[in-house]
C-alpha cells in the first residue's frame, strides 16, 4: 500500500475540517505543511473553548486515520505538532473533560502522547 505524502494529506484535511479549508488551501499554496498541522491544533482548541469535546475527538480520530496512512514526513509532524498539543488541551480542560477526552485518543496517539510526555519529564529533571 502506497504511503499518503504532504499533499495527499492536504486533501484529505480539507474535507475533514471543512470550517478551516481556506486556511488550509492558503498554507498549502505556500508549501507550509507544519503550518496546516498548527490550524488543525489551533482549530481543536477553538472547539475545545466552545466545549465541543465530541467534535474534538473526531479530529484526532481522522487525524489518527492520516498518520496510519501517512509516509514519515506526514507521521513526523502529526508526532511533533498535532500529538505535542495534548498537552496544551490537558490544560484547556477540566480533569473530567479531560479523562473523557484522553480515554477516546487512540492507542498509538496515546503511546506517543506518553512517551514524549516521559521524556520531557526527563530532560527538566536532568536540569
Amino acid at each position: 500500500m502506497q504511503k499518503i505524502n504532504q499533499k495527499k494529506t492536504v486533501e484529505y484535511l480539507k474535507a475533514f475540517y471543512p470550517d478551516i479549508r481556506n486556511e488550509i488551501t492558503n498554507l498549502s499554496d505556500r508549501n507550509n505543511f507544519a503550518g496546516i498541522m498548527q490550524t488543525t491544533v489551533d482549530h481543536m482548541k477553538d472547539l475545545l473553548e466552545q466545549t465541543k469535546i465530541q467534535s474534538v475527538i473526531r479530529n484526532v480520530k481522522r487525524m489518527d486515520w492520516i498518520y496510519k496512512r501517512g509516509n514519515s514526513y506526514v507521521r513526523y509532524l502529526i508526532e511533533n505538532i498535532f500529538i505535542r498539543s495534548f498537552e496544551s488541551l490537558k490544560r484547556k480542560t477540566n480533569p473530567q473533560q479531560w479523562r473523557f477526552l484522553f480515554q477516546e485518543i487512540p492507542t498509538d496517539f496515546k503511546n506517543i502522547y506518553l512517551e514524549q510526555t516521559r521524556k520531557d519529564h526527563q530532560l527538566i529533571n536532568r536540569s
